[in-house]
C-alpha cells in the first residue's frame, strides 16, 4: 500500500486499555466515533515512523474512543502504540453535503470582504456550540472572530482558496 500524501490528524493514542491489545484514543473531530468511518488508519509515531492499521473493534465510552488494532493483541503492544498520532488519508473522507465543509478545508484559506479587503486567513475553527466561529488571523496578527452562518459568510471558493464575507474591517 502507497504511503498517502495528505493525512489528516483525527486523534491520538493516549494509553492502552485492557490486557487484549485494546488502546484508548482521544479523538480531535467533532464525533468521537468517526473513526469507525474509515477502513484504514495510520498511526504517526512520535519518531515520525508510519504505520497502517485496520480497527478489528471499536466503542465509545466517556468521550474516550476504545479501538482493538488489527495485529494488536497484548497490553505491552497496545502501550508501545502511546503517544502515536491517528491520522486518516484526506482522500477517504465521504463527500460532504453541499454548503458542509470539513473544518481542515476552510483552514489557510484567505478571507476578504465584498469590498475585496483582505481580512486574514483562517487559522482556525472553534465549536461555540450555537455556531462555528471562524479564527481569521491578519499579518498583523490582529485577530478576527466570524461567525460560519449564511449571514456573514457569502461564499466559500475552495478552488481558489477563498472565503468572502460580509465583515468590516473595523469589526
Amino acid at each position: 500500500m502507497n504511503k498517502p500524501e495528505n493525512l489528516i490528524e483525527m486523534g491520538y493514542v493516549a494509553t492502552a486499555f485492557g490486557i487484549q491489545g485494546w488502546v484508548k484514543i482521544k479523538c480531535t473531530t467533532e464525533y468521537e466515533d468517526s473513526l469507525n468511518d474509515y477502513e484504514v488508519v495510520y498511526l504517526r509515531h512520535p519518531n515520525k515512523k508510519l504505520e497502517t492499521k485496520k480497527i478489528e473493534n471499536s466503542f465509545v465510552r466517556d468521550k474516550i474512543f476504545h479501538a482493538k488494532f488489527d495485529g494488536i493483541n497484548n497490553r505491552d503492544a497496545a502501550f508501545a502504540l502511546r503517544g502515536a498520532t491517528v491520522c486518516v488519508d484526506r482522500n477517504d473522507f465521504p463527500e460532504p453535503l453541499e454548503d458542509e465543509f470539513y473544518w481542515v478545508d476552510l483552514i489557510g484559506l484567505l478571507v476578504v470582504n465584498q469590498q475585496n479587503e483582505q481580512l486574514g486567513v483562517v487559522k482556525d475553527l472553534m465549536a461555540t456550540g450555537a455556531n462555528d466561529v471562524l479564527v481569521v488571523l491578519n499579518e498583523d496578527k490582529t485577530e478576527r472572530l466570524i461567525p460560519f452562518v449564511a449571514a456573514h459568510v457569502l461564499n466559500v471558493d475552495l478552488p481558489n482558496k477563498q472565503i468572502t464575507v460580509d465583515w468590516g474591517l473595523d469589526y
